[in-house]
């Protein structure tokens, strides 16, 4: 499995709408509203690059309001609970 972050600017008067396409489909598996440069960010799950090109060019052309996005690659995941487990040494 692929993650992927997607950055998106959309127009001013489409940005719910815009929020709710991308929300709706199957491999965006949360969407958040933010401040700063991008209005929209999009947590992506595919299987692989195929996956991935097929739902930029497919479904994410689809969506009206969409100006812009910029998509980066997870290269490695850290979580806190993954973090907090490596320092653990137990209880007794």
């Amino acid at each position: 499995m692929m993650t992927c972050i997607m950055l998106v600017n959309a127009e001013r008067q489409q940005m719910a709408t815009v929020a709710e396409s991308l929300a709706s489909l199957a491999q965006v598996t949360e969407v958040y509203s933010v401040s700063g440069q991008y209005d929209l960010v999009a947590i992506i799950q595919v299987t692989g690059p195929e996956a991935l090109s097929a739902l930029v060019t497919h479904q994410l052309a689809a969506i009206s309001g969409i100006v812009r996005t910029e998509t980066m690659l997870s290269l490695r995941t850290y979580r806190k609970q993954d973090l907090d487990a490596m320092f653990d040494i137990g209880t007794s």
